[in-house]
This record gives structure tokens, C-alpha cells and sequence, in this order.
């Protein structure tokens, strides 16, 4: 029976590996077991704050509504509120858009809603 020689496929699979790490420090880009627990860990991080960047633009936004609601007499809850009442399809990305880059649309966004 002939035997099987990986070389081949290891070296390969460690070559995959250590493309992944590049850009990495000291061992951790170089030598496989530190490589592949640094690549574990940099996953579960990616996967954590993929999440978290969500949560940190509705702060964001959140605050650019408050900021423009406030110029035009109202805080922030108060125009939510009246938003949610009136059944207005903007959601915070769009109104935080439109609070920074067209002032003069939201103070009349703002008028509309409080009639």
C-alpha cells in the first residue's frame, strides 16, 4: 500500500492561513497555531463590532436630529413622538440627512408635523 504525503495540501493550507494574518504583529503573522488563534479572535471581533457599528450610527443620528430639532423648537423625543403620531415614513438615517445637508426642508418637515 502506498502511503500519502501531504506536503502539498499543508503547506497550501498554511499558506491560506497566513494570507489571512497579513498585516498582523510579531508570531502572529508567521507561525501557524499563533496565526490561527489571532485569525479566531480577529472573527469574533469583526463579527461583534459589525453589530456595534449599527448601534453607534443610530447615536449618530440620533444626535444631528436632536441638534436640528432643537433649532427649530422642539427636542428630540417630542419630535419622535409627533413622527410616530402622525405616521411620517422617515426613518433617523434619512432625517439626520436631511437635518445636516437641507436645513431649510427639515424646519418645513418640522412645521408640517406639529400642524
Amino acid at each position: 500500500m502506498s502511503r500519502v504525503k501531504r506536503g502539498k495540501t499543508r503547506n497550501a493550507k498554511r499558506g491560506r492561513l497566513l494570507k489571512q494574518t497579513k498585516g498582523f504583529r510579531w508570531g502572529r503573522k508567521s507561525k501557524k497555531l499563533a496565526a490561527k488563534q489571532a485569525l479566531m479572535k480577529a472573527w469574533s471581533y469583526s463579527t461583534r463590532d459589525r453589530k456595534r457599528r449599527k448601534g453607534e450610527f443610530r447615536k449618530l443620528w440620533q444626535i444631528r436630529i436632536n441638534a436640528a430639532s432643537r433649532q427649530n423648537g422642539l427636542s428630540y423625543s417630542q419630535l419622535m413622538n409627533l413622527i410616530h403620531k402622525k405616521n411620517v415614513a422617515l426613518d433617523r438615517k434619512i432625517l439626520s440627512e436631511i437635518a445636516e445637508k437641507y436645513p431649510d426642508v427639515f424646519k418645513s418637515i418640522v412645521e408640517e408635523i406639529r400642524k
